[in-house]
């Protein structure tokens, strides 16, 4: 069985205490795509006090720390909008 939404937002709950977090399988976009049969396909919009000060890059590379024991497990693509709680408007 492979990776799901809820295993991934369990994940990052525990790693980076999110003040706002959704996970998005967007599988459903890909079907026939080749990847798809490698893993699934996410959108992951986080929220969380650890990004503060932090570069977008260095943002996704602590969500990617947390995932990294799921990456094998299902996740073939995996978008990330990642924000400060002091930041407004688009993630980043």
């Amino acid at each position: 069985m492979g990776v799901g939404s809820d295993d991934i937002a369990r994940v990052l709950r525990e790693a980076l205490a999110p003040a706002e977090l959704d996970v998005l399988d967007d599988g459903h976009l890909h079907v026939g795509h080749a990847g798809a049969r490698e893993g699934g396909h996410f959108t992951v919009r986080i929220c969380s006090a650890a990004f503060t000060g932090l570069s977008r890059v260095a943002r996704h590379r602590l969500v990617y720390d947390a995932l990294h024991r799921l990456m094998p497990s299902g996740i073939h693509a995996l978008a990330i909008e990642a924000r400060a709680p002091d930041e407004t408007g688009t993630t980043s």
